[in-house]
């Protein structure tokens, strides 16, 4: 049995993330997860602005070293199409120029970036990582260590600190951490791959497509390398129960039937299954920690409510929670009451952006509106910069702090 004072359940971006900042500090850590490495995981594939700003964190090279890697795609913008029709082309910077500037944002599948990040892990000395471990049990001791064990009970670990970042499905974050599964707080969604899709954009915008009776859903077709896409759809949970949606079905209706779709897919051909996964969002402010533990990205519930973006958000919770952990250690103090300023540090940077998402994901029940904000989107640039930032680019933060942004946002050009 190994002991530790720091041990990380789950080496996806929270999870390496965390690590990475620990050794960084010069903090060394446990590093568990069940998966061996590169291992696929169901997502929308996109990295957005925010999570090369969380690389550069890391490491100052790592968005230069992921831009030039071929695992990945650059990516200038976004096409929304609204109930209407309506086209709203938005990038993310006014001008760029394609071929010589930086990346805005990126795509590339999670079985090559989670990848990238553990590669950086393997370098990482202060880092033990532990891959095909599976831990079944938590068992906090009297002393209040972690005792962590597999399912036949075998003992595998003992920490002070556990920082849970094992994904969307984490027992630990349902049977400790108190988050139930709230369908009006959580996404359905399915994702397939794709090669020969046509009429993709030359500068790789990714394309979300708000179609009128599949709203409060929306479809996404996302370019690849090597010619393919990562194609899917998305709907709150509350939704696919009440209007009794088979999501499987709809999507292959559409991508067959929709006028927008059905010719760019006619030669189009599918690579592998159709994968379901579920997404718990932060449309609610939930507990992040407890006595003895973090809770990071996916397992905090921390998933964007409009765009479904859940990388970043695990970045962040990822540093903050390193440096936490830190801070209990030196204090000599994890109790849930020194730990609860982790989070008041996640929210503190995440909360204003998930409220907003959550107010525009509230839209999409409503398509005239939904077509008004888009209409109007087209004659005003912060409102459509709003738009693609909830996906990909510009960090909030200052804006949503100014009532000059909020008449911008409704008034302005």
């Amino acid at each position: 049995m190994l002991e530790t004072d720091i041990c990380i359940l789950g080496a996806g971006p929270g999870g390496a993330s965390a690590a990475i900042h620990l050794a960084n500090a010069g903090q060394r850590c446990l590093l568990l997860d069940r998966a061996t490495f590169p291992r696929d995981k169901v997502c929308g594939d996109a990295l957005s602005g925010k999570v090369l700003s969380e690389l550069r964190r890391l490491g100052l090279d790592l968005p230069a070293r992921l831009e030039a890697a071929p695992i990945q795609l650059p990516s200038w913008g976004i096409d929304f199409y609204a109930p209407n029709g309506r086209r709203l082309a938005v990038p993310f910077r006014p001008r760029y120029n394609s071929r010589t500037d930086q990346a805005a944002g990126h795509i590339a599948k999670r079985l090559d970036f989670d990848n990238f990040l553990i590669e950086e892990v393997r370098r990482r000395p202060e880092i033990n990582l532990r891959e095909g471990v599976d831990v079944a049990q938590h068992e906090q001791q009297p002393d209040g260590r972690w005792l962590l064990k597999a399912t036949d009970g075998t003992p595998i670990a003992l920490t002070k600190l556990l920082l849970v970042a094992n994904g969307a499905q984490s027992a630990f974050a349902r049977q400790i951490g108190g988050h139930q599964l709230e369908p009006n707080h959580h996404c359905a969604g399915l994702r397939a791959y794709y090669r020969g899709v046509q009429g993709l954009h030359p500068d790789n915008f990714i394309e979300l497509h708000f179609i009128k009776d599949f709203l409060p859903g929306y479809l996404w077709v996302f370019p690849l390398p090597n010619g393919e896409a990562n194609v899917g759809v998305g709907m709150l949970t509350s939704a696919v129960s009440k209007k009794k949606v088979n999501l499987r079905e709809r999507l292959a209706d559409m991508l067959a039937t929709h006028p927008v779709l059905k010719e760019r897919f006619a030669t189009a051909e599918r690579l592998g299954p159709v994968r379901g996964f579920g997404l718990p969002l932060g449309s609610k402010r939930r507990s992040l920690s407890g006595a003895g533990y973090l809770l990071l990205g996916d397992a905090g519930s921390l998933i964007d409510p409009f765009s479904g973006e859940g990388i970043s958000h695990a970045m962040v919770s990822g540093r903050h929670a390193a440096d936490w952990a830190t801070k209990a250690l030196v204090a000599g103090n994890t109790s849930a009451e020194f730990l609860k300023q982790y989070d008041a540090a996640v929210y503190r940077r995440l909360w204003q952006e998930l409220r907003l998402s959550r107010t525009m994901q509230r839209l999409l029940q409503f398509p005239s509106l939904f077509n008004f904000v888009a209409n109007r989107a087209a004659n005003n640039p912060t409102l459509a910069e709003t738009l693609s930032s909830m996906f990909m680019d510009i960090d909030l933060r200052e804006r949503l702090r100014q009532p000059g942004f909020y008449m911008k946002l409704l008034f302005g050009r």
